[in-house]
């Protein structure tokens, strides 16, 4: 197969005004385990950004990084910065950083099961100190986004179907007013029908509210459809990058991960005209 190297032209679409950026960090579990390696990525303000890859190459590392989640799981960042609005921030807790506008949106949902849907959603705002009246009009704004959580919103959580729970899980996040969002495998489980209608949703908060998002699939293909820059992570480090796209475009891609002209998955470590770049970056 002749392969196309691709390189990266340009930042991603903002990247001036980025809200996120992610310069050179490696991440270490146990004091031992390498997982991340020089990884370095650019959220723009009030875009979408899809964080590509097999399972094990990185993605959720990368996004607890992010959101400084790592130390309940023994990793911690040991190189690099992350800078949100303009400020470092790999000291802070996680819940400094939900005060600051930047949240995570687990794998798995992670619903509070023997609670309502109403209930759940609620928690999201226990960082808030605007009143009553505020959390009340921003309950109803995520019903308006989610109506099937309305039509549940007395029903415990833990009975309500999987795309339901990601539906509360994106509405508990929301709820803290954030300004951006660490998605993590939203179409993990999900019917194909379902997967849309959450990408929709995502799209839609984007362009009215302003909510940017960092997104990390396995579901190249609709990821790639929603976001308009995505990054390729393999083992630890990112091995591509450019716009959605163009990576769409891109044969290498379209064989390795969409399925598209080739026998199965393959690596881009196995390809001899793929050319990796490094960046090394202050």
């Amino acid at each position: 197969m002749q392969t196309q190297e691709m390189t990266r032209t340009k930042a991603p679409a903002g990247a001036g005004d980025a809200i996120l950026s992610v310069n050179n960090i490696e991440v270490i579990y146990d004091h031992v385990i390498l997982v991340l390696k020089g990884v370095s990525l650019t959220i723009p303000r009030g875009g979408i950004v899809a964080l590509l890859g097999a399972n094990g190459a990185g993605k959720t590392t990368t996004l607890k990084a992010i959101s400084n989640l790592l130390g309940a799981e023994r990793g911690e960042v040991t190189k690099g910065k992350i800078v949100f609005k303009g400020d470092e921030v790999q000291a802070l807790s996680p819940n400094d950083l939900v005060r600051k506008g930047c949240i995570q949106v687990m794998e798995g949902r992670h619903c509070f099961g023997h609670l309502s849907i109403e209930e759940n959603l609620l928690t999201g705002a226990y960082t808030r100190k605007d009143g009553a009246a505020a959390i009340k009009a921003d309950l109803e704004m995520v019903y308006n986004y989610f109506p099937r959580l309305r039509e549940r919103r007395q029903s415990q959580a833990g009975y309500t179907s999987g795309g339901e729970q990601q539906m509360c899980a994106i509405g508990r996040a929301l709820m803290s007013r954030p300004e951006m969002i660490l998605l993590d495998e939203p179409s993990m489980g999900l019917a194909p029908q379902l997967v849309e209608e959450i990408f929709e949703i995502v799209k839609q908060l984007n362009e009215r509210e302003g909510v940017s998002f960092l997104l990390a699939e396995q579901n190249t293909n609709v990821a790639l459809r929603y976001a308009t820059y995505g990054y390729i992570l393999e083992a630890g480090r990112i091995v591509l990058d450019g716009d959605a796209k163009a990576l769409r475009d891109n044969e290498d891609v379209k064989e390795f991960y969409l399925g598209v002209g080739g026998e199965g998955r393959k690596s881009f470590r196995n390809v001899k005209h793929y050319k990796r770049r490094k960046r090394w970056l202050a």
